[in-house]
């Protein structure tokens, strides 16, 4: 079965604080975007890679594949107003006609997501259309209160929640009718999209070490992750 990776990477690096895309910023030597890749990759050469990107971000992405020799195969997409749009500029790069190919969307920011995880997705997607992987929640959590009432918020059941992470992963059939929906501001990861349209979505126990990386805290967990 055919199988595709939406790599999307339209981050600015604003709360990294410095001028460079934290998609780009290099950790330990390689740049966020081309491990990320490489993950993916060494899971399965034959996945067809398709990153998402801001035009405007497109050149210089090119300059560090030359720089760094990177030679993976992908296909480049224009990142869009919103994550939404960059994925169904990044959709469109995935023939109608294979309606029963699997797509992953991953953000270009979790460059550990491990090969186990994404296999689950893949094999999860086959079964059951649409899968996301998630992590349990390890520290309290405290929900606020909406209603004025004293104390402003209240300690919940942590065992009822999950974090989410990525790659969410579908049916590309589901994935391209779910992204002919009109976008809405609730939007804000794969799973809900195809949600909204009434596809229930199965959970797969991600790994711990797939972290986002979006602020310089996050940049030592990295550097600390690859030199463990």
């Amino acid at each position: 079965m055919k199988k595709y990776a939406i790599v999307v990477a339209g981050g600015k690096g604003l709360r990294m604080g410095g001028e460079i895309p934290k998609q780009f910023i290099p950790v330990q030597g390689r740049p966020v975007l081309m491990r990320t890749l490489d993950a993916f990759h060494a899971y399965d050469e034959s996945v067809e890679l398709i990153v998402v990107l801001p035009v405007a971000q497109q050149g210089y992405w090119n300059e560090l594949c030359r720089e760094y020799d990177f030679r993976i195969p992908y296909r480049l997409a224009d990142g869009g107003e919103t994550r939404f749009h960059s994925v169904a500029n990044g959709l469109a790069e995935v023939p109608d006609g294979e309606t029963d190919a699997l797509v992953a969307v991953h953000d270009g920011v979790r460059p550990f997501v491990s090969r186990e995880v994404i296999a689950a997705c893949y094999e999860s997607a086959f079964r059951k259309r649409a899968a996301i992987p998630v992590a349990e929640v390890v520290e309290t959590l405290r929900c606020l209160k909406s209603d004025g009432t004293e104390g402003g918020s209240a300690t919940v059941d942590r065992a009822q929640y999950r974090l989410v992470q990525t790659p969410q992963t579908f049916r590309a059939d589901v994935l391209k009718a779910a992204y002919r929906q009109e976008y809405r501001p609730f939007f804000t990861d794969d799973a809900s999209v195809v949600e909204a349209m009434g596809v229930p979505v199965s959970l797969v126990p991600g790994n711990r070490e797939n972290i986002k990386i979006t602020t310089p805290f996050d940049l030592k967990i990295a550097e600390a992750l690859l030199s463990d």
